[in-house]
């Protein structure tokens, strides 16, 4: 189960990732969830890309320990 909790976070966190990236590409003056973080522009953009590489990541990870058959352990 725990396998499949870390797969569906990762998804989360690469859909956010990339929808807030592209959001701030579109319109620069709409950060989205990262309105508060100060920095400007390519702080908010590079933290949208951390997301979608750690979303990416935790996906790929928990997608794999999933076909292997370790969801319920």
């Amino acid at each position: 189960m725990k396998h499949v909790t870390v797969l569906a976070i990762g998804m989360l966190l690469l859909v956010v990732g990339a929808q807030g990236a592209i959001r701030l590409l579109a319109d620069h003056g709409n950060a989205g969830l990262l309105t508060w973080l100060p920095g400007g522009f390519a702080v908010r953009l590079a933290c949208y890309g951390v997301a979608v590489v750690a979303g990416t990541a935790l996906a790929g990870w928990g997608s794999k320990k999933v076909r292997q058959g370790g969801h319920g352990q």
